[in-house]
């Protein structure tokens, strides 16, 4: 089985992210880390944790000059890079946090038909939790037509190069919706493993979204008038 490219785009938030990084390494796959305009304290507990773990570490505000948040530009980058080497691209978030077979099983899911393998995610408790509440009630693992997160996702070869991200939207922020039904819209599968559970803390990295469960009256006036979060 060809290694993925596995990429984990990071702001901040490094007690999270530490976690996720060093259980990527443990299940004994390389990393690349994409670090979105850290804080220089961050930044740099980022390069030790290279040192320490040989993971890659792309600080993107040493090649582009653009605040916060950069997902289209790290998009574009692991997929070209993932073509390159004729890799499936793997995306995994700083908020969760996988076992030490989760990326092994999301590869065995991958056939020609398959665009986007995702793992559900689940609270501490073991409990479907955002973005897939849609899948409490989905007992195996299949073909899913409703929006995919880039929490813990594969997205194949063939999908990759089907459909480049050249195409998305700059005047966003985020893709994984856009991206999962473009994958749906070309005639690939998306295939969602409810058997394959990982750990999601949501938006430790931007903790003003948090407002989104406790507050949706604040974070939605925060997201219109501040143009924040656009999907």
């Amino acid at each position: 089985m060809v290694e993925p490219f596995i990429i984990m785009p990071v702001k901040d938030s490094l007690e999270t992210a530490e976690q996720a990084i060093r259980a990527i390494v443990a299940s004994g796959h390389t990393l690349t880390v994409y670090d979105d305009n850290s804080t220089d304290e961050n930044a740099a507990r980022l390069d030790s944790l290279r040192d320490e773990l040989g993971i890659q570490v792309v600080h993107i505000c040493e090649v582009l000059d653009h605040p916060s948040p950069n997902y289209r530009w790290v998009l574009n980058e692991a997929q070209h890079a993932a073509i390159e080497k004729s890799q499936d691209l793997v995306i995994i978030e700083s908020d969760v946090i996988v076992k030490a077979d989760t990326i092994s099983r999301l590869q065995q899911a991958v056939s020609k038909d398959v665009g986007m393998v995702a793992a559900v995610t689940v609270n501490e408790e073991g409990k479907v939790n955002f973005p897939y509440e849609y899948a409490q009630k989905i007992k195996t693992d299949g073909v899913c037509k409703k929006r995919f997160s880039f929490c813990c996702t594969l997205l194949t070869k063939a999908f990759l190069k089907a459909y480049s991200f050249e195409q998305l939207d700059p005047t966003k922020n985020w893709y994984d919706v856009h991206i999962s039904h473009m994958s749906v819209k070309m005639g690939f599968e998306n295939v969602l493993q409810v058997s394959n559970p990982v750990l999601h803390k949501p938006h430790s990295s931007r903790p003003w979204k948090q407002l989104k469960y406790t507050n949706p009256l604040l974070y939605y006036w925060r997201k219109l008038t501040q143009r924040r979060d656009k999907i």
